[in-house]
């Protein structure tokens, strides 16, 4: 439990958050702070300078990254996770934010953190469309009911329109200053923001990306945090694989993120959805061109989530210069059906959506 003693004068204790007031002793809690205000005036300079060894002896005290969402998200990075509109990023940002503050994993990929607070701000929904994708709606009732209960380690944040903003900052800034109050003031040490274009109001220009990652690292750095951030893509040519290249303000994003990951959609069938790694600092990447991860969006009862199909290589899901032939596809399953093959086995013989085999067999 923390000290009461004497505090030291010239030391920053806000820097200190509440579960650090309270369990550190006064020892620990001057250490931590004189190693945040170093933090904070190294950041001042461009230039951080250290013999390579003293790098090394500083880095042997922290554990290696844990994987927050298997080799896609590492503890202590900023991740980004992009995909056009309507493909499901949100979703999947709930389903990661919800099993990291349960310590459950997503299968199936790996978790190696225990249960642990989670900040998700979400600028996309209202409080009602949060709600909706979390419960259920019976025929003729005027409200949702059995309702999905999430793990209080899961705190969601929202913008309040009628706060009043401070005349001398804009408003990403403003958001950007309240992110490192709440994080100082409850205690949280992940981050997932949905989505970058509210803290930046032109991030297709690298120029106005910069200053927005710089932010974030410094955040991230000083307070020990892995942020994960969701951001659109612009108009891309969907006949080519997803690369660095197609994320909003991509130059300067990729360069400031330690590791970055992608949602795409198989026109073979737009009910299915993939996940490709896209650059990885911590970790080789996996999931790669050659190994992509198959997946597609249900409710299960009341939580709407990414269910993960197994893995494909990306070329077989990309736009061809001709539309895929859908009668060839319904043949080729009714022929497969009457060799036997399970609707799941069509399913992924085909690369084609469990859903749309159902579909297809009754054409």
């Amino acid at each position: 439990m923390g000290s009461f003693g004497r505090k030291k004068s010239g030391l920053n204790w806000s820097l200190l958050n509440k579960k650090e007031r309270y369990e550190l002793d006064n020892d620990e809690q001057e250490k931590l702070i004189v190693q945040r205000m170093a933090a904070l005036e190294e950041e001042k300079s461009i230039l951080k300078i250290r013999k390579a060894n003293d790098w090394i002896a500083e880095s042997m005290k922290t554990p290696i990254p844990k994987m927050l969402f298997d080799k896609f998200w590492h503890q202590g990075e900023i991740c980004i996770l992009f995909a056009d509109t309507n493909l499901g990023k949100s979703i999947l940002g709930v389903q990661i934010a919800d099993s990291i503050a349960k310590g459950n994993r997503i299968e199936p990929f790996q978790l190696e953190t225990e249960s642990q607070a989670v900040f998700y701000f979400d600028f996309e929904l209202t409080a009602k469309q949060f709600e909706a994708r979390y419960s259920e709606r019976k025929q003729n009732d005027d409200f949702y009911s059995n309702h999905y209960k999430f793990n209080d380690n899961l705190s969601r944040v929202e913008i309040n329109f009628d706060a009043e903003i401070p005349k001398e900052k804009a408003l990403e800034q403003y958001l950007i200053d309240e992110i490192e109050s709440r994080v100082v003031e409850i205690g949280c040490n992940v981050l997932i923001i949905d989505n970058i274009t509210y803290l930046s109001d032109d991030m297709e220009r690298a120029r106005d990306a910069a200053p927005l990652m710089k932010k974030l690292k410094s955040l991230k750095d000083i307070y020990n945090l892995s942020i994960l951030v969701l951001a659109h893509t612009p108009k891309r040519n969907n006949s080519l694989p997803i690369g660095k290249n197609d994320l909003q303000g991509s130059k300067m994003i990729i360069n400031f993120c330690d590791s970055c990951f992608a949602i795409g959609q198989s026109y073979r069938d737009s009910n299915l959805r993939y996940l490709k790694q896209v650059k990885s600092r911590n970790s080789e990447i996996i999931y790669s061109e050659d190994n992509i991860v198959l997946g597609h969006i249900e409710k299960d009862v009341n939580f709407l989530k990414f269910i993960f199909d197994g893995n494909s290589f990306e070329y077989q899901h990309l736009q061809k210069d001709s539309t895929v032939n859908k009668e060839s596809l319904i043949a080729q399953a009714k022929a497969l059906t009457a060799k036997g093959y399970t609707q799941r086995e069509i399913s992924k013989e085909l690369n084609i959506a469990l859903g749309t085999v159902s579909n297809y067999l009754k054409k």
